[in-house]
């Protein structure tokens, strides 16, 4: 099947699975919309918005959302254009409320950026700004795998087919010499694509033998009495790798910079706020989770969990292209072209004028 057919069938499936609750970045779900935050008294519009609307999904690596909305610094910045909300549980979902203009501005996981963007030829979305970097484990099941070559002949689970965490999984077993179709999941390897809502349940059961997943999923299944195989950091230069990005509708960039600039503001704050003040942080974003979701995680899920992810304002551009070229190996993606993919000017200026270091978009902006 061609890689440009696959990938229509990835989205077609994907989009119609059924609302998950504290789902990887990767695809379909539905959104849950809050506008009831309280604007401040004698604070001015910002562009003359009456509100920003701000997507992210309930889960850790999606902190500086979370963390932001709980401490209300969106809100801050925005004086009185209102900061409203709506949660995601995977990508599709997000990028057709971005593209349908019911959201503005999004937290998203690199693969469903790449999609939306090549998908539209380039003119639905621009990635703003980074916001974390790693937070996915291989967990497994210590007494059938004591060691990698004892991944081959396993079932392993990941988030859905085509997500971020499915490609680099994919890729790896590709590394191993080990074969795999990407379309099934069958091969030397079992790919099983499960929601992380059900996961840990299908680990408990016995029906998978680990899960290629991120957080909070990993921990779950440690907490469940899993063994953390592979920290996939360790394959990236530097152990950094995009697992979250901020995202812009084109048309609220171009119409609205200076509400794009307050957010990005924003953000800059609030992952400054989280790497000076990680336990405070790890709480404001537990706290928020367990008001989006209904229940917050116990400790030795969250911090194991939260210790795997570093909260960075840099997109780590070249990572997003390497996962691209990944997602092309696997043949799940024709080769895109993501030149100007990146716009980080207003961020940059952000960064500069609170002395912090500018970011690069690796030959990908414009």
């Amino acid at each position: 099947m061609p890689a440009s057919k696959l990938l229509r069938r990835i989205l077609a499936v994907t989009a119609a699975l059924p609302l998950l609750a504290l789902a990887a970045c990767g695809y379909g779900s539905e959104a849950k919309n809050d506008d009831t935050t309280k604007v401040a008294a004698g604070a001015k519009k910002t562009d003359g918005l009456d509100s920003v609307r701000i997507g992210y999904f309930g889960n850790l690596t999606h902190a500086t959302a979370l963390v932001g909305r709980e401490r209300g610094v969106f809100q801050k910045e925005l004086g009185a254009t209102k900061a409203s909300y709506a949660t995601f549980n995977a990508g599709p979902s997000e990028i057709e409320a971005l593209n349908s203009g019911s959201i503005d501005i999004g937290w998203i996981g690199p693969s469903p950026a790449i999609n939306g963007y090549t998908k539209s030829g380039g003119k639905s979305l621009k990635i703003i700004g980074g916001s974390a970097s790693g937070g996915v484990k291989l967990v497994v099941n210590p007494k059938k795998i004591k060691s990698l070559k004892d991944v081959k002949g396993k079932k392993i689970a990941t988030p859905q087919l085509g997500n971020t965490q499915d490609v680099a999984f994919l890729n790896w077993i590709a590394g191993q010499g080990w074969k795999v179709d990407a379309a099934s999941g069958k091969g030397d390897v079992t790919v099983v694509r499960s929601d992380n809502k059900i996961t840990p349940d299908a680990y408990a059961s016995g029906s998978i033998d680990g899960a290629w997943v991120p957080e909070p999923t990993a921990s779950k299944l440690v907490a469940e009495g899993g063994k953390v195989l592979l920290d996939e950091s360790s394959l990236w230069p530097d152990k950094k790798f995009v697992i979250t990005n901020i995202i812009v509708r084109q048309a609220f960039l171009k119409e609205h910079p200076k509400a794009v600039e307050a957010v990005l503001k924003a953000s800059v704050e609030a992952n400054k706020w989280i790497n000076a003040n990680p336990d405070q942080a790890k709480a404001a974003a537990n706290k928020q989770l367990a008001a989006d979701s209904g229940k917050a995680l116990p400790a030795n899920v969250l911090d194991p969990a939260w210790k795997s992810i570093q909260f960075t304002d840099d997109p780590l551009a070249s990572t997003l292209d390497t996962e691209a070229e990944h997602a092309v190996k696997a043949g799940l993606l024709d080769k895109p072209d993501l030149k100007g993919i990146y716009d980080l000017t207003i961020l940059n200026k952000v960064l500069k004028a609170s002395g912090e270091s500018t970011v690069s978009d690796a030959g990908l902006g414009g």
